[in-house]
């Protein structure tokens, strides 16, 4: 990416580019963990002036915006959203950034993306919304992000951490090097908001708050019921405030809950208003979206063991059919487990193709049976728009389909093509065949 420098810079060019091959003799080369590697080519275009990760922040003044990162396995892009929806409804002037894109009072203003784009992406992001008179930026932020230091310069006035299970081992190698990834974005002393019952997450004391169901938190949910939506009592110091969302899922309350609080530590807005417009909002498409509510079709992005054991639980019910994959040159260690956390909870499994990428779709599925013992409640069906119409064909009226494993995704990556496809758009096209020929 390339960005105009401020005109009170220092440096005596007129942009900065993080990409060697846009770079000349006008431009300053920002070199991060990724660049570093392109920097003799960007010096054979001429460039004369270079800029460290760390030293962004000297160059672009952030200081009038309150930056929230929000990090965790699973739960970050609905937290966001939640968030988001509660400062605008307080009034506010927010901008989002993450897995759906980023929006900025409602627009959005740029579609689906990395969860964290680049360092030079991020700044030129806040910048816009400082332009546009934003006081808030929410962001998601990767575990990746935090390893390549994409988020180097940045001045957090809120960090959450919604929780830490198995993901991204590909990249992390182990589960110790990724819960310490995360954990890292914790040390210091800035303001903090913790899921204080998962035990994976460790953090600096100095200036967090907590939140949780189990154990004694600053925002304690004292009682909750999962009829008919979503219904939960804060307990933060004596006060009881509660919320209602049309959502499901103990999982979900956590999200909420950390929203609230979120929005509860960064404004002066009662506990008690904020809780009234937790009811604006309804969700993020591909989360626990529901596609057909007789029977319960439904369609959620989790893409973990721990994503798919709690989207099952929330469904409750013996008579589940998950239809699932895994993606391709990802963690394979989570394959089987996937597998596993399925099997344990659904009456049917019907194995199929996420995002195959470069591996062979059945090698990815033959790691995936290897976590289940039970094979007989088992279909494999390797053609993703073929699985879901095996899953929603046999549908009894008193049975439930959840479609796992790409959520809001509009696309289909394979070896050497990708195509479109939307599980949410499949469904609902085979569910008026169904109905069509009832």
């Amino acid at each position: 990416m390339k960005l105009r420098l401020p005109k009170k810079s220092n440096l005596s060019v007129e942009f900065i580019s993080d990409n060697s091959s846009e770079c000349d003799s006008n431009t300053a080369f920002l070199i991060t963990p990724l660049s570093a590697k392109y920097l003799d080519d960007a010096k054979a275009r001429g460039v004369n002036v270079f800029v460290g990760a760390n030293e962004l922040k000297d160059i672009f003044d952030l200081s009038s915006i309150k930056i929230i990162g929000i990090t965790g396995t699973n739960g970050k892009t609905t937290t966001a959203a939640a968030i988001y929806s509660l400062l605008l409804d307080s009034g506010k002037r927010v901008a989002l950034q993450g897995t759906r894109g980023f929006f900025i009072n409602d627009e959005r203003i740029e579609e689906k993306s990395l969860t964290t784009p680049m360092q030079l992406n991020i700044f030129a992001n806040i910048l816009e919304a400082i332009e546009r008179g934003c006081e808030y930026f929410v962001m998601e932020v990767s575990s990746h992000a935090i390893a390549q230091k994409r988020i180097e310069g940045l001045s957090f006035a809120l960090k959450i951490i919604t929780n830490i299970t198995q993901d991204h081992l590909d990249f992390h190698k182990t589960f110790e090097n990724y819960r310490d990834t995360k954990n890292e974005f914790l040390s210091d002393e800035t303001p903090k908001l913790i899921n204080i019952d998962d035990e994976n997450i460790a953090f600096n004391p100095k200036n967090a708050k907590t939140y949780g169901l189990e154990k004694h938190a600053n925002y304690k949910v004292g009682a909750y019921s999962l009829n008919e939506g979503i219904f939960a009592v804060i307990d933060h110091g004596g006060e009881n405030c509660s919320f209602h969302a049309s959502m499901a899922g103990v999982f979900n309350i956590y999200n909420i809950t950390a929203a609230v609080a979120a929005v509860h530590m960064l404004t002066n807005e009662k506990l008690e208003t904020i809780c009234e417009n937790v009811e604006n909002f309804g969700g993020v498409g591909g989360r626990m979206e529901i596609i057909s509510a007789s029977p319960l079709v439904v369609v959620d992005f989790a893409h973990t063991p721990d994503g798919i054991a709690k989207v099952l639980e929330a469904l409750g019910g013996s008579k589940i059919t998950v239809v699932f994959g895994a993606g391709g040159d990802r963690d394979r260690g989570k394959r089987p487990l996937m597998g596993k956390e399925a099997a344990l909870r659904a009456a049917k499994l019907i194995i199929t193709s996420d995002n195959p990428r470069s591996e062979e779709p059945s090698a990815i599925i033959a790691d995936i049976l290897d976590g289940i013992e039970d094979k007989s409640k088992v279909s494999v069906v390797e053609d993703r728009y073929e699985a879901i119409k095996k899953a929603i064909l046999e549908q009894k009226e008193d049975e439930i389909v959840a479609i796992l494993g790409k959520g809001d995704e509009s696309s289909q990556i394979f070896k050497d093509c990708t195509i479109h496809f939307d599980d949410r758009e499949t469904a609902r096209e085979i569910l008026k065949q169904k109905t069509a020929t009832a």
